[in-house]
């Protein structure tokens, strides 16, 4: 049975000391020149933090930053995710050098309660990622309670979150996780209707899966990026010297082939924003999708196609998303992007969105908005998997046992 922090005494039996708890995080946030660039995934950590703090609990912090492949590499450190956090705690944070050093684990061993203990880079270490079964034991000593709160590795085992669940009698879930799995996997039991996934990004090859699933739940799905050039490629349309994917042409047709056997409706670009030759200094003009040039390139859905998507989530209660429009990093070609955030926020909808440059997306046109939206997940491969209707082995694992 899968344990939630609200069902786990954090009280020692023996006395009233409180227990200490180890808990994995995903503090794999963006860092240069020992800055943090945006400070999300921590922020999302905080109320497990708390929670644990007000039962009495000593803590345990762990976590990987980056991939140095088992080698030390100080541009890496967790270091400055301990002073952010210390910081957003407004309380010293305890930090080891070496995630299973004896001198680490007599740190995690003197804890007093309300103290917090920070590990340094778990991946400095290669049998993180081997999910070392000798790793795992090691780290095991840093507490008596174990809490996996890292979405966005859930998808994978690695030695934190998959070995370690073998040496604790008492282990679950945290208040993030808890939160991803309701609007990620429980949301789509019984969601409000109707149902509208926004799917984009580059490549349709990993959400084919993702749009299968949504056949026969989600009233509409509306298709951007550089995924709907497949889909029109698919349908014979010329798509200029556009970005696509030729070896998923048969997937694509299958998807069109079997929305129309069932009652969603896929929606395609009516038109398209790009430049000619090139992205880089070229001007971007519409065109109408049956009338794309051959130099054409397509960066950004058209205003007709905005006006349409926006439309049909107006109209919408459950709002998945996934996937920008368009080159929406440029400037120039995030404008039908931009409209798809706007009618997004302006619907009244349960709206969850997921993937790194979809929220980055979010953060460039204006940051203000994230907290207008239901849930923004952690976690881009974890959130697609659960968008599949698969379950997440780090997880799962933990319902076993």
């Amino acid at each position: 049975m899968l344990r939630k922090l609200n069902t786990i005494d954090f009280q020692s039996p023996k006395n009233n000391f409180g227990r200490t708890v180890l808990i994995r995080f995903d503090f794999n946030v963006p860092i240069e020149n020992e800055r943090i660039l945006d400070d999300f995934r921590i922020q999302q950590s905080i109320p497990t933090i708390k929670f644990c703090l007000e039962q009495g609990a000593k803590l345990v912090l762990m976590s990987h930053l980056g991939r140095p492949n088992g080698i030390v590499d100080n541009s890496m450190s967790l270091i400055p995710v301990g002073e952010k956090l210390a910081e957003i705690l407004e309380m010293p944070i305890k930090f080891s050098h070496d995630c299973i050093s004896d001198d680490a684990i007599e740190v995690s061993r003197s804890l007093k309660d309300g103290e917090i203990h920070l590990l340094e880079n778990l991946r400095f270490y290669k049998e993180e990622e081997l999910n070392d079964p000798k790793f795992s034991s090691k780290l095991s000593n840093h507490g008596s309670i174990y809490i996996n709160d890292a979405f966005g590795l859930a998808h994978r085992l690695h030695a934190s979150n998959s070995a370690i669940t073998e040496h604790f009698n008492v282990k679950g879930i945290g208040l993030l996780i808890e939160k991803e799995l309701h609007y990620l996997s429980e949301s789509l039991k019984n969601p409000l209707k109707p149902l509208t996934l926004v799917i984009g990004g580059a490549k349709i090859g990993t959400k084919i899966d993702v749009i299968n699933n949504f056949i026969d739940i989600a009233d509409d799905i509306l298709i951007g990026g550089a995924m709907a050039n497949t889909f029109l490629a698919s349908k014979g349309i010329n798509i200029g010297k556009s970005l696509f994917e030729n070896d998923k042409i048969e997937n694509a047709q299958k998807i069109l082939d079997n929305a129309k056997k069932s009652k969603t409706k896929i929606h395609l670009p009516l038109d398209s924003t790009g430049p000619l030759n090139n992205l880089i200094n070229e001007k971007a003009f519409t065109v109408k999708t049956n009338q794309i040039e051959d130099n054409m390139i397509i960066a950004d859905i058209g205003p007709e196609t905005a006006e349409l998507y926006s439309s049909i989530i107006s109209k919408s209660k459950t709002i998945f998303w996934n996937g920008t429009m368009g080159v929406s990093e440029m400037s120039n070609f995030s404008e039908g992007n931009n409209k798809i955030i706007d009618s997004i926020v302006s619907s009244n909808s349960e709206s969850i969105v997921g993937g790194g440059d979809t929220i980055s997306s979010i953060t460039n046109y204006n940051k203000s908005l994230l907290s207008e939206f239901s849930h923004i997940s952690t976690g881009g491969g974890a959130a697609l998997h659960l968008l599949c209707g698969t379950k997440l082995p780090a997880i799962d694992i933990l319902d076993k046992k």
